[in-house]
């Protein structure tokens, strides 16, 4: 493998062991160096490869059979010998990382939004353009190549998207006056939802204001037209348009639509789960829960329209690191792990939704994945910028001093800004 320059190895290591004990806080400083260049396409496969990804189920005996047929279909198509290993999600980072820079990691692993951007803009990953020259990009959701692209180049494929939309207690939506059948499509519409909920004494939604901002503020800053940070560093989570967001969500916990802890609640399962919330924020995981539980009816609507129409919904990818031993190998098993037959396999087995279009008829005799998976053209899957993951504390304090009536929306959105740019003035 190609060797990392000894300062960005000193760098790397000793970032990520002080700020990867979360598995979900960490930045990268490493320098990368050049990928392997030209066009690979037409050349003829040999070798090895070693893949990493992660458990996606708690069946282990399916998922390896799956992994089986995948890899062993691979190898006899391209006389390529895959090494498959199974690592866990806590503390994957390090263990990538370090792996890496000792120059004993694998050809391809399993990455999500937020480690992208870090690991391209340091120059640690393999671009998959100059090898997708014979591939249907077209077939893919736009919004699941957000998450694999950096600076106008591909680094990834994705294999799996989720899409959160709300989904309503159909006994609350009667109990209020409202059709089940026609649910709120607007911010407007839900407003009026809210207000009915309030008065017949439900809470209008759940808000976990101690979770990640991709389930609280983000959704509603898009929705806004607004965005939290660009490529090109300009921080926008305070401009006009964001700022609606900011207020939205100031009004909702003024007005009592959402419960008092939602400050600091990772979740209202049992205010939900009892009756007494007209809607909560779910994707695919929540479909197999509430049909396990069949407590009430529910009903999913799209996700809602402010000035854009979108939501959250993480994108899975395969990335290949730019010091591999066997580049063209390792983009080939990308494109192959992810085509339409694979992606079916992948899908059924762990109940995401796939990326490719193609690849969509898995879920066609379940109605709920069903509709989910036509939501995912309206899915973004997070701030996809190296200083995603850092920023995000920052933001999620001036939230919460937001909804402790400490600061105005707008002090709290300027103060976040601010703390965003000091934070991109570190590099």
């Amino acid at each position: 493998m190609k060797n990392f320059r000894l300062l960005s190895v000193i760098l790397l290591i000793g970032i990520f062991l002080v700020g990867c004990s979360s598995g979900n806080s960490s930045q990268s400083s490493a320098g990368g160096t050049e990928s392997k260049g030209g066009n690979e396409s037409d050349e003829k496969l040999s070798g090895e490869i070693t893949v990493w990804a992660h458990p996606y189920t708690g069946d282990q005996e399916v998922e390896g059979k799956m992994w089986d047929e995948i890899i062993s279909s691979f190898e006899e198509e391209t006389g390529v010998k895959v090494n498959f290993e199974q690592i866990p999600w806590a503390n994957r980072d390090q263990k990538i990382l370090t792996a890496l820079v000792a120059n004993n990691g694998p050809d391809v692993f399993y990455a999500i939004p937020d480690q992208m951007p870090q690991y391209a803009d340091e120059g640690m990953l393999l671009e998959l353009d100059p090898y997708l020259e014979d591939l249907d990009m077209d077939d893919f959701v736009d919004t699941a190549l957000v998450s694999t692209t950096w600076k106008d180049k591909l680094y990834g494929l994705p294999i799996l998207q989720e899409a959160y939309t709300f989904f309503y207690n159909v006994d609350i939506v009667k109990d209020i006056g409202e059709d089940p059948e026609n649910l709120p499509k607007t911010w407007e519409e839900f407003d009026e939802w809210a207000k009915k909920a309030k008065d017949k004494g439900y809470y209008a939604m759940s808000f976990a204001g101690g979770g990640s901002m991709n389930g609280t503020l983000y959704p509603y800053v898009w929705q806004a037209g607004g965005d939290i940070v660009n490529e090109d560093n300009e921080v926008l989570i305070n401009n006009e348009k964001s700022l609606k967001a900011w207020e939205r969500l100031n009004n909702m916990y003024k007005e009592g639509w959402i419960p008092e802890d939602s400050i600091t609640a990772m979740e209202h399962d049992a205010l939900w789960d009892s009756g007494k919330m007209l809607a909560v924020q779910g994707s695919g995981t929540s479909v197999t829960n509430l049909l396990s539980k069949d407590l009430f009816d529910f009903v999913i609507a799209p996700p809602l329209k402010g000035e854009e129409q979108v939501t959250y919904g993480t994108t899975g990818m395969f990335v290949a690191p730019v010091n591999t031993d066997n580049p063209a190998a390792a983009a080939e098993f990308i494109k192959v792990m992810t085509n339409t037959e694979n992606q079916k396999r992948f899908n059924k087995v762990t109940q995401y939704i796939p990326t490719r279009e193609s690849a969509k008829e898995i879920f066609d005799d379940e109605p709920y994945l069903s509709q989910l998976a036509t939501y995912t053209q309206y899915a973004l899957p997070g701030v996809i910028h190296p200083a995603g993951r850092t920023i995000m504390p920052f933001i999620q304090s001036e939230l919460q001093t937001m909804m402790e009536g400490k600061k105005t929306p707008q002090e709290a959105a300027d103060a976040a800004a601010e703390a965003i740019q000091l934070e991109l003035d570190k590099k």
